[in-house]
C-alpha cells in the first residue's frame, strides 16, 4: 500500500495521536473527556480530516467482535446470577495457602478458561470476582488483575477460538484445530509458568507484607461468625421464654395456696380451657400455614436449582459449539438470547449491566485504527523490515517478532494479522515453514497484548470492569500495567519463538 498524500498522512497521524493520548490518559487536563469519548473523538477526526470516508468508517467497525463481546457479557451476567462466582471462589479458595498460592491459581484458571471461552469472555466473567477475593482477603488488587489479564492473553494463544486474531489466522491458513493446539500449546504452558514466576518475583514483598493482615482478618471473621452462631442458638426470644413458662408451672404444682384455691377458680379454669382450645385451633391453622410456606419454599428452591442447571447447560452448549468451529459471535449471541428467554422475565435489569461504554470504545477504536492504516505508515514499516524477517534464521525470526510486537500495539493485533498474515506466510518457505509462520504470527500478536494497557481487548475489559465495580472499584493504570507487561512480554515472546514448531 502506497503512502497517503502528505496532508492526509499528517492529519491521520494527529487524529491517531489524540486517540492514543486520550485512551492512555483519559483524564488529561486539556481534554478530560474519558477513554470512550476519546475513541469516538479520534474516529470523528479521521472522517472530518477525510482520511477515510463515512462509509469506510462504518465498514471498519468489526461487528463479529462486538457481537462476541456483547454475547459473552450477557452470558457472564446470567452466570453471575446462577452463583458461578461463588463456585469459582470455592475452587480458588479451597485449601488456599496464602496470597502467592492464590496468585498462581488465578493464572492457571485464567489461562485454561481463556483458551476455551476466549480471553475476552474470561476477563468479563472473572474480573470482578478476582477483585472481590483480593478485597476480602485485604490484598492489593493490581497483582491479581495483572495475573488475570496477562494469563488470559497467553492462554488464549493455544487455540483458534482463544481470541479473534487466532480465528482469522485459522481461517486464512486452513490449519486444523488440533494442529494449532499442538503447535502452540507447549509455548503456552511454559509462558504461563514463566509469567506467574515473574509476578511472584515482582510482587513477592508486597504479597508477603499483607499476609499477617489476611490472617488477622480471617481470625476476626471466624470470631464474628462464631458469635453470630452462638447468639442465634441462645436467642432471648426462645429459651428464656420457655424457662419462665416451666418455672411458673413448677411453682404452681408446689404452692399449697394455689391447690386450696383451685376449686374456687374452676370457673376461670373453664374459660381458660376454652381459650386454650381456641389457641390450639389457631396453632393448627398456623402449622398448616407453615407447612404451606415450607412447600412453597421447596418448590422455589427446586425451580432455582433447575434454572441454574439450565444456565450451565446452555453455557456448556456454547462452549461445545465454539469448539466445533461455529461462528463465535452468533454462538455467543444465541446463548445470550437463550438465557434471556429461559429466565422468562423482563431482561432489562440484566441487559443494563452490559458495559455499553466498552462496546462504544471499540467502535471508535476500529475506525481510528483503520484510518491510521490507510495513511500507509504500518505498511511502510513492514516493507522496510520484510527483507530481514526471514523465519528460517534466528535473526529473521527475532526481527519478525519485533515488527509484530510494534504493529500489534500501535495498530491493534487484529488489523496487524489482517495486514501481515498473507505476506508473512508468502515470505516463508513452503510446507512446515509456512505453518510455523502462521503460528508465530498468532503467538506474538497475542502475547504482544500484554505489553501495554491498550495492547488487547482483554486488558481493556479488565481495566473497565475493575473501574466500574460498585463497592470495590479499582483503576489499573497504564504505568502499573507496563511496569510488569514490558518485561513479561519480551521474555514470554522469546520463549515461544524457540518452542513453536
Amino acid at each position: 500500500m502506497a503512502m497517503a498524500p502528505v496532508v492526509k498522512l499528517v492529519l491521520g497521524s494527529i487524529a491517531f495521536a489524540i486517540f492514543w493520548i486520550l485512551a492512555v490518559f483519559p483524564s488529561v487536563p486539556f481534554l478530560p473527556i474519558g477513554r470512550t469519548a476519546g475513541s469516538l473523538f479520534g474516529a470523528m477526526l479521521m472522517v472530518i480530516f477525510q482520511v477515510i470516508t463515512p462509509d469506510q468508517a462504518y465498514s471498519a467497525i468489526d461487528l463479529p467482535i462486538l457481537g462476541l463481546l456483547f454475547g459473552t457479557m450477557v452470558v457472564s451476567i446470567y452466570l453471575e446470577r446462577a452463583d458461578m462466582f461463588k463456585y469459582l471462589g470455592t475452587l480458588l479458595s479451597w485449601k488456599s495457602r496464602g496470597p502467592k498460592d492464590l496468585l498462581c491459581r488465578v493464572c492457571l484458571v485464567s489461562a485454561v478458561s481463556s483458551a476455551l471461552f476466549t480471553n475476552d469472555t474470561c476477563c468479563v466473567v472473572l474480573t470482578e470476582f478476582v477483585l472481590k477475593i483480593a478485597r476480602q482477603k485485604n490484598l492489593p488488587p493490581h497483582p491479581f488483575l495483572l495475573a488475570l489479564a496477562t494469563s488470559a492473553n497467553i492462554g488464549s494463544s493455544a487455540t483458534p477460538i482463544g481470541n479473534p486474531q487466532n480465528l482469522v489466522i485459522a481461517v486464512q491458513s486452513k490449519i486444523s484445530f488440533w494442529e494449532f493446539l499442538l503447535g502452540v500449546f507447549p509455548a503456552m504452558i511454559v509462558g504461563i509458568t514463566v509469567n506467574a514466576m515473574m509476578l511472584l518475583a515482582m510482587y513477592w514483598r508486597l504479597l508477603s507484607d499483607h499476609k499477617d493482615g489476611e490472617e488477622e482478618e480471617n481470625v476476626v471473621s471466624e470470631v464474628v461468625e462464631e458469635e453470630d452462631v452462638t447468639s442465634h442458638r441462645f436467642s432471648p426470644a426462645t429459651l428464656p421464654h420457655l424457662s419462665s413458662f416451666r418455672s411458673d408451672e413448677s411453682n404452681t404444682r408446689m404452692d399449697p395456696e394455689t391447690l386450696r384455691n383451685r376449686a374456687a377458680s374452676s370457673g376461670e379454669s373453664n374459660h381458660a380451657d376454652r381459650d386454650h382450645q381456641a389457641d390450639a385451633e389457631s396453632e393448627g391453622e398456623s402449622n398448616h400455614t407453615t407447612n404451606d410456606n415450607v412447600l412453597l419454599f421447596q418448590t422455589k428452591r427446586w425451580r432455582r436449582v433447575l434454572w441454574k442447571s439450565s444456565v450451565y447447560l446452555i453455557t456448556l452448549g456454547m462452549l461445545v459449539s465454539l469448539l466445533m468451529g461455529l461462528n463465535m459471535s452468533w454462538t455467543a449471541i444465541t446463548a445470550a438470547l437463550a438465557l434471556v428467554v429461559l429466565d422468562f422475565k423482563d431482561a432489562r435489569p440484566s441487559l443494563e449491566k452490559v458495559s455499553y461504554s466498552l462496546l462504544i470504545f471499540f467502535c471508535g477504536m476500529f475506525i481510528t485504527v483503520d484510518g491510521f492504516n490507510k495513511t500507509g505508515i504500518p505498511t511502510a514499516l513492514w516493507d522496510l523490515m520484510e527483507p530481514y524477517a526471514n523465519i528460517g534464521e534466528a535473526k529473521g525470526t527475532a526481527v519478525l517478532a519485533v515488527v509484530i510486537l510494534v504493529l500489534s500495539n500501535v495498530a491493534s493485533n487484529v488489523p496487524t494479522v489482517l495486514l501481515l498474515g498473507a505476506r508473512v506466510a508468502a515470505s516463508a518457505a513452503a510446507g512446515e515453514e509456512e505453518k510455523k509462520a502462521w503460528l508465530l504470527l498468532a503467538w506474538v500478536s497475542t502475547v504482544a497484548g500484554n505489553l501495554t494497557l491498550l495492547g488487547s481487548a482483554a486488558n481493556l475489559i479488565v481495566c473497565e470492569q475493575a473501574r466500574r465495580a460498585v463497592s470495590h472499584g479499582y483503576t489499573l493504570t497504564f504505568t502499573k500495567h507496563i511496569k510488569f507487561g514490558l518485561p513479561s512480554t519480551l521474555i514470554v515472546t522469546a520463549i515461544g519463538l524457540f518452542l513453536i514448531k
